[in-house]
């Protein structure tokens, strides 16, 4: 080896240190990548295409959206509580299965019978795919990386599931829709869902974490029942899952709506609304591995206080209602997309003080925050749901802006103790957290 090969083999392990950026599950981020692109690739335009192929109306289609997010949620808690005792990886591979099986049916029986029932019955199932698929590999993360750079570790992943869910999913669909469609851009979905699945769980086969985590004798009946009854034992864990959901709620919630007010009323069309999802993702990808490695020199609490929480309210009100005021000036629109973007990033700390609030139940923790994250997809469609007909989009995204500001409130009880002390620490995260 010459003293050139050698100086780069020395430098790069030495980079990815300091970028937080775990070596052996680097193919894991580039697998989770793909396969959120895949998901993401509807996530602009599948409200209108529901209501123009089955659903009849958008009210109908938030019906099944909101249905869909109903087992999003139920995947998300199931994912850390079966990761304790299958494993992060057979829980990924069972999220792979499962995505890819009811895409097919939903693409190839549900939508062309046009059958209401059909499509909820398939579109709400493939629910269970990305979470069992993405959370499982959270786990996988959190039991690994040191407590040093558990922010950083968890921004790599928040960068790679934002880059692709709405991020590089809707560029992608704003490319082949024009092209091909939107029913076969779906059908793009699927083989990059697909190929993302398989590298990943190819790329990191021999990883330390992907196997099982809970003591022996603990069975999968009573890890999911722990994952639920850690919200009333440790109230402040309970306390972290519902900020989780306040995170993404109202991003969920404006995908229902916004493809409207964007694209119809103020003129920019779908492909105009599909480059603002884009920017919005694009700026929080890259903010989320920012305010990781912030959040572990900053303070995960104040990190996830002032930028995420109440930066979010703030953006939440800027991108609905300053391009509103400004009409059809686009460019308004992309910088108010990429100021929200960017907040949305400051709660990634949340996953780090939910994997140390409970000593000894990591995996439970984990499946409370990952309930947190699928209930988002839920609750954000449902409050639309309720209100929009009720207060119109101004007065939900308000609704939206006051969560924010009651999760910022609420930030304060999630305590760990001496939480300078831990942040210093190059200790396993698994070591801390009782796995």
């Amino acid at each position: 080896m010459s003293a050139q090969s050698a100086a780069n083999s020395t430098t790069r392990p030495a980079l990815l240190d300091r970028l937080g950026l775990p070596r052996p599950l680097i193919w894991g981020f580039v697998g989770l990548l793909l396969f959120m692109v895949g998901d993401g690739v509807e996530s602009g335009y599948i409200a209108p295409f529901l209501a123009a192929n089955g659903a009849g109306t958008e009210t109908s289609a938030a019906v099944i959206i909101t249905a869909y997010g109903l087992i999003v949620t139920l995947g998300s808690w199931l994912a850390g509580a079966l990761s304790d005792v299958l494993g992060p990886r057979k829980v990924m591979l069972f999220g792979l299965v499962t995505w890819a099986v009811f895409e097919v049916l939903f693409l190839a029986v549900a939508v062309p019978s046009q059958n209401f029932t059909l499509i909820l019955l398939t579109y709400g199932i493939r629910g269970f795919g990305y979470p069992l698929f993405a959370y499982g590999f959270l786990v996988w993360i959190l039991a690994g990386s040191p407590a040093n750079r558990l922010g950083s570790a968890v921004g790599w992943f928040y960068f790679a599931f934002t880059g692709g869910l709405p991020t590089l999913g809707s560029l992608l669909a704003s490319g082949t829709e024009p092209l091909i469609g939107e029913y076969m851009t779906l059908w793009v979905s699927l083989v990059t869902v697909i190929a993302g699945g398989i590298i990943c769980l190819i790329g990191i086969r021999n990883a330390k974490g992907g196997n099982r985590l809970a003591a022996p004798g603990v069975t999968a009946r009573q890890s999911i029942v722990n994952s639920v009854s850690i919200a009333v034992k440790i109230p402040r864990v309970g306390l972290g899952c519902l900020i989780r959901v306040v995170n993404t709620a109202p991003q969920f919630g404006f995908l229902v709506f916004l493809p409207t007010v964007f694209g119809t009323q103020l003129g920019f069309g779908t492909a105009g609304w599909l480059q603002l999802i884009f920017t919005m993702g694009f700026a929080n990808i890259f903010a989320n591995l920012f305010f990781g490695v912030l959040s572990d020199k900053l303070g995960w609490h104040r990190t996830l206080r002032w930028f995420g929480c109440i930066g979010s309210a703030v953006s939440s009100l800027c991108f609905y209602f300053i391009p509103q005021m400004t009409g059809s000036q686009y460019w308004v629109a992309v910088v108010c997309a990429a100021f929200y973007g960017v907040t949305l990033a400051g709660f990634t700390p949340i996953s780090v003080l939910m994997s140390l609030m409970a000593p000894g139940q990591k995996g439970n923790a984990v499946a409370l925050l990952n309930l947190g994250a699928g209930a988002a997809t839920f609750v954000g469609p449902l409050i639309v749901a309720v209100f929009l007909g009720l207060i119109g989009p101004g007065g939900v995204t308000i609704i939206f802006a006051g969560l924010y500001v009651a999760a910022g409130v609420a930030v304060r009880w999630l305590r760990i103790p001496e939480e300078a002390e831990v942040r210093k620490s190059d200790t396993p995260a698994s070591d801390l957290i009782g796995v």
